[in-house]
């Protein structure tokens, strides 16, 4: 089983001014990312809004992507949903439509037992064959122990991949190659926040957004090759960036889209209601922060409009 790695964003969903799916911008998005030669693409995450997509949608944008990507690069789906149920249906489904790896995160809007979560990830893993990638996004809150990811990798051997986005992440990040071997790879997701040391304790995967996947993938590839001062001269230029976006996950989103828009590859930057809206203060940093990036973009050749 060949393994995914490399920097693999996670698709924002675009939206007309009507909070329809415009398919034609995703299916530009999806076509970019793959052109990039990046290690994969997620979908629907939470960088997708998922949670504001309905269930027959999350099928729709799914099956966009892979006819777009048309077998260039693993495209990983994600099946969330707070049934365990329901979740694993979408996992077979997204399967039987071609996806490469299945990724879930776990439910955390009720506190549950370790084996409450076992048996979650558990019905998911045991309904596919595919390679399955686990994700406790839960800032501030409880996250999956070293033991649990070492247990539930042991009862599912398809468990493969864990996503870590939480600080101190690098020496979880350790711990848990420590305790699994090469039973499991360890994916960093966060926007890429904690991309260099997160490489430098053994990550093989980081899941950011998109529009500026191209700059961290130039990062991810110089950390590889061993030029850390490279690295870090083009993380320390684009860390201001990612750092206020990350600020609130809807203003992440407000700022992604918009970016996407001056690069290209969205028409609206609209996120579907209830979203949170920058105020004046924020926009005009965010236009600040943007221009910083197309001034990046031009410093390391990169072209600024996509596709």
């Amino acid at each position: 089983m060949k393994t995914i790695s490399g920097i693999i964003p996670v698709l924002p969903i675009p939206f007309s001014e009507d909070e329809s799916i415009d398919e034609a911008s995703l299916r530009k998005t999806a076509d970019w990312v793959a052109s990039q030669g990046l290690g994969g693409m997620c979908l629907p995450a939470y960088g997708s809004e998922f949670y504001k997509l309905s269930e027959a949608e999350r099928e729709q944008v799914f099956s966009i992507a892979i006819e777009a990507n048309n077998g260039r690069i693993p495209v990983i789906a994600q099946a969330n949903h707070g049934s365990s149920k329901i979740a694993a249906e979408f996992a077979k489904t997204y399967e039987g439509m071609g996806a490469d790896a299945i990724s879930c995160a776990i439910p955390r809007q009720f506190a549950a037992t370790d084996d409450d979560l076992m048996e979650h990830c558990g019905r998911i893993a045991g309904a596919v064959s595919l390679p399955i990638v686990i994700q406790d996004f839960n800032p501030g809150g409880p996250t999956m122990s070293v033991d649990f990811i070492d247990r539930l990798n042991k009862e599912y051997p398809n468990v493969r991949y864990v996503k870590v986005e939480e600080p101190f992440s690098p020496s979880k990040m350790k711990a848990i190659k420590k305790r699994v071997g090469d039973r499991m790879e360890v994916f960093e997701g966060w926007g890429g926040y904690y991309m260099l040391e997160a490489v430098a304790a053994g990550a093989t995967g980081i899941l950011p957004g998109v529009p500026i996947a191209d700059l961290e993938n130039r990062v991810f590839q110089n950390c590889v090759a061993g030029k850390t001062t490279e690295a870090y001269d083009l993380f320390a230029a684009i860390l201001p960036f990612i750092a206020f976006e990350l600020q609130d996950f809807e203003l992440f989103l407000q700022i992604e889209k918009q970016l996407m828009v001056k690069r290209g590859l969205f028409t609206s930057a609209k996120l579907r209601a209830q979203t949170f809206t920058p105020n004046e203060e924020l926009q005009s940093y965010t236009d600040f922060l943007i221009d910083q990036i197309f001034r990046i973009l031009a410093r390391e050749n990169l072209p600024a409009i996509c596709g």
